[in-house]
């Protein structure tokens, strides 16, 4: 025999109400996350129409455009840099520029300038390729001192000043840059204190060999896909909404605090065999972005929790321009990334 309840929602117990009422928010909530997850499964097969393998790179630059973040991509020529961050702008309904440096390139001919109009007797504002959305900026290490403060300037403040006006950036605005590490003639390298602005540094390496002959025979027949615009303003604000939701435990945080704070005293650590080698450590900066970094890397992973897993995939990404090395370290040899994979080794895991 059976029997059925109803129960009405003023008769039940407050408590009963409460649960029911967060049972209810979670369902919904979970049902948001699945669509803004299969949102960036098909931000990522767009982008695969026309970019073959790279998916760490493709993975960074989605993590950089949703913690509103920057990225700064170290590679030869060839590996589709160009490509990707293009595939990427058409695929979420974004403007894109590039602007290839060059040693001769001025601050106006990237932000724009006041030029007089002899016909009005006034002067206008002609703005700069950097009022878009996603900006490409080649080979920055090529272009002097001033332009790259110009450039990243404009990437901490989101905002344009010429002559007397101050111009707002429409927002989302991304800015990826490359440097070539093969030539080092006719080159300015980046200052640390600039290269800090750079949420994310990666480098990106030779496609497989399998990789390498589908892109020849893709290029050789001419044969790409028209790339369809997915995701839209609302959509990309909802998800980096969802990325702020992502839950962080309390040890996963500390952990995150200590693989920082052991690169600027590894000795506390029981890392003396790198304390020669490091000159300063990783700067707050690092802490920020890693805080917002692992939560979309979590929520690209169909989580709503971020485990140390996480921290250990996106933190050479995040550490490995920000760490100084001494002389003794350039001279053995030694690399930032095998710093961070030492003290990922000996901070105890939570």
């Amino acid at each position: 025999m059976f029997c059925i309840i109803s129960i009405r929602l003023r008769d039940t117990p407050s408590f009963l109400v409460y649960l029911l009422q967060k049972d209810t928010i979670s369902l919904l909530k979970q049902k948001v996350v699945r669509v803004m997850i299969s949102k960036i499964d098909e931000i990522k097969k767009e982008v695969a129409k026309v970019v073959v393998g790279q998916e760490k790179m493709i993975d960074s630059l989605l993590i950089a455009l949703m913690c509103e973040g920057h990225i700064l991509i170290e590679g030869v020529p060839g590996l589709a840099k160009t490509t990707t961050v293009n595939a990427l702008s058409k695929a979420l309904g974004l403007n894109f520029k590039r602007v290839q440096f060059t040693p001769d390139l001025l601050p106006s001919d990237i932000l724009g300038a006041e030029i007089y109009d002899p016909q009005s007797n006034q002067f206008k504002i002609k703005k700069g390729p950097i009022f878009t959305n996603l900006l490409l900026a080649d080979e920055i290490n090529r272009a002097p001192a001033k332009v790259q403060s110009a450039l990243l300037e404009v990437m901490q403040e989101k905002q344009v000043t010429l002559g007397d006006t101050t111009f707002k950036l429409d927002p989302p605005f991304f800015v990826m840059a490359t440097q070539n590490p093969v030539e080092q003639e006719g080159v300015y390298q980046l200052p640390e204190a600039q290269l800090d602005r750079f949420m994310l540094k990666l480098i990106v390496d030779y496609n497989t060999k399998t990789e390498e002959l589908e892109i020849a025979r893709r290029i050789s027949s001419g044969k790409f896909q028209e790339i369809s615009a997915v995701l839209s303003h609302d959509d990309l604000e909802k998800l980096k909404q969802q990325i702020k939701e992502v839950h962080v435990d309390t040890e996963v945080e500390e952990y995150m605090i200590e693989l920082v704070s052991a690169t600027r005293n590894p000795s506390d650590y029981g890392l003396e065999d790198v304390k020669d080698f490091i000159q300063f450590g990783a700067s707050p900066r690092v802490s920020i972005d890693m805080f917002k970094a692992v939560k979309a890397m979590a929520f690209m992973r169909g989580k709503d929790f971020v485990t140390p897993v996480d921290v250990a995939y996106i933190a050479k990404e995040i550490m490995r321009h920000r760490i100084v090395l001494t002389y003794e370290a350039e001279a053995e040899g030694i690399t930032t990334d095998e710093i961070i994979q030492k003290v990922l080794e000996t901070v105890a895991i939570p």
